[in-house]
C-alpha cells in the first residue's frame, strides 16, 4: 500500500501542489492526510466534482501548474462537462491530475448504486479522450507511473487520470478530529422526524447513511418500507426527485431528508424548489458540517447560514434546531405549515458501527413505493 506522506511529498516534487476535489471512501487516508497536512489555500473541498476540475483549472491559469483533482468515479458524471468543454485540448488544453476511486470495480463486491459506473469507468475515460492507468500499490511502481503522468501532462497539455483501487492507500490516522458540539447523532435525529410524519407521508432520503437509518427505523417499527425512496445514489438529488413527486402528486405531504454535502453539491436546486412553490414539500436538513459516509472530511455548511439561503430562494418557512426540545417544536411547526419549508437540523458526525444497509434492492424499493403511492 501507499503512504500518503510519501505520495503527497512525490507529486510535490512533479510540481503538483494544489488539491481539491470532492472526497471518497476509497480515497479517505489521503484526503484525511490533506485536510491535516496541505496548506489551507492548497487544498480545497469543492462543491461537486465539475467545480473541483474548474478550481484546479483556475490554478494552471495563474500559476502554470497542474493541480490533482480527487473524486470517487460516480463524480465523473459531474465532471463531463468540463472535461469535454474546459480542459480538454480541443478547447483550452488545461492539465489536470484526476485520482479516482474505483467503487464497483469488476470482481469486487459493492453496493447496487455503483455497480454500473464501475463496469463502465474505464470506457468512460477512453471515450472522453482521458488518459488513464490504474494506480500500483508498490511505491516503486506508483513513482514511476506519476513521473510519466506529469511528463505527459507538461507536454500534451492535458488531463491524466489514475484510477484507485480499494485498498491502495494506507490508513491514516487523524491527528485533529474535534467532538462534535450537538446533541443528537443524526440516526436519533431520523427516528424523531419519521415518528412525527403522518401515516401517509412520503420519504425521500439521501444518499449514505440517512438512508441506511430510514430503512433501520423502519424494520425495527416492523413497519413497510413502501413509503420511503431511498436514494443509494445520485448524491445532491434527492430534492429534486421530492419535487417531481410532490409536484405529481399535490395531495400528499413529502418529506425530503437532506444531507449537507449533498445540498451544497447542488444548492441551485433550493431555487428551483423555491420558484416551484410546491406547498406539500417539507425539505429537513440533516447538518454535520461533514462528508460522514466517506471519511468526516469537512464541507462548508457550519459556515453557512442554510434556512436565510431557503429564504432567500423561496421557501415559505425556514426553521433550525439544535437540540431535542427545538427540534421537536420546530417539526410541529413545520408538519403544520404550508410548504415548501425548510428545517435544518444540527446532529453530530459519526453513525453506529452496526449499522445496517437495505435488504431490498433499489428496484424493489422503487417498486413498492410507486405502488404504495398509485393505490393511494
Amino acid at each position: 500500500m501507499l503512504n500518503c506522506s510519501w505520495f503527497y511529498a512525490f507529486l510535490n516534487e512533479q510540481g503538483i501542489n494544489f488539491f481539491t476535489g470532492v472526497p471518497d471512501s476509497l480515497l479517505k487516508d489521503f484526503c484525511a492526510f490533506l485536510e491535516e497536512q496541505a496548506p489551507r489555500e492548497r487544498h480545497i473541498i469543492a462543491a461537486n466534482e465539475g467545480n473541483a476540475l474548474a478550481l484546479a483549472a483556475g490554478h494552471y491559469l495563474a500559476s502554470g501548474e497542474p493541480g490533482l483533482v480527487y473524486m470517487q468515479n460516480s463524480g465523473l458524471g459531474n465532471a463531463v462537462n468540463p472535461l469535454t468543454s474546459l480542459v480538454d485540448p480541443l478547447v483550452y488544453s488545461i492539465p489536470a491530475l484526476l485520482l479516482i476511486g474505483w467503487r464497483g470495480e469488476p470482481g469486487v463486491k459493492d453496493e447496487p448504486q455503483h455497480l454500473k459506473q464501475g463496469r463502465i469507468t474505464l470506457e468512460l475515460l477512453e471515450t472522453l479522450g482521458v488518459k488513464h492507468a490504474l494506480l500500483p500499490r508498490d511505491a516503486a511502481a506508483a513513482g514511476e507511473l506519476l513521473g510519466r503522468a506529469a511528463a505527459r501532462m507538461k507536454e500534451r497539455r492535458e488531463p491524466f487520470a489514475l484510477v484507485v483501487s480499494r485498498g491502495t492507500f494506507e490508513p491514516y490516522a487523524r491527528k485533529n478530529d474535534p467532538a462534535s458540539p450537538y446533541e443528537m447523532a443524526r440516526e436519533e435525529a431520523v427516528q424523531r422526524v419519521l415518528s412525527s410524519l403522518g401515516p401517509t407521508d412520503i420519504v425521500v432520503s439521501t444518499t449514505g447513511g440517512t438512508s441506511r437509518e430510514v430503512f433501520e427505523f423502519r424494520a425495527a417499527a416492523n413497519e413497510g418500507h413502501q413509503r420511503d425512496f431511498l436514494t443509494v445514489g445520485s448524491m445532491g438529488h434527492a430534492s429534486q426527485i421530492a419535487l417531481g413527486i410532490a409536484l405529481a402528486r399535490p395531495q400528499r405531504q413529502v418529506y425530503c431528508l437532506d444531507g449537507d454535502g449533498a445540498l451544497i453539491m447542488h444548492m441551485g436546486s433550493l431555487a428551483v424548489i423555491g420558484r416551484s412553490s410546491p406547498p406539500n414539500l417539507k425539505h429537513i436538513l440533516l447538518n454535520n458540517g461533514a462528508h460522514d459516509s466517506v471519511g468526516g472530511q469537512p464541507t462548508a455548511a457550519l459556515n453557512l447560514d442554510i434556512p436565510a439561503i431557503a429564504r432567500a430562494c423561496g421557501y415559505r418557512k425556514a426553521l433550525h434546531a439544535a437540540g431535542r426540545e427545538e427540534l421537536n417544536g420546530a417539526l410541529e411547526e413545520l408538519v403544520n405549515s404550508p410548504g415548501p419549508a425548510f428545517l435544518e437540523v444540527m446532529v453530530r458526525k459519526g453513525s453506529r458501527k452496526d449499522l445496517g444497509r437495505p435488504t431490498t434492492t433499489p428496484v424493489e424499493n422503487k417498486r413498492a413505493f410507486m405502488q404504495y403511492i398509485a393505490g393511494r
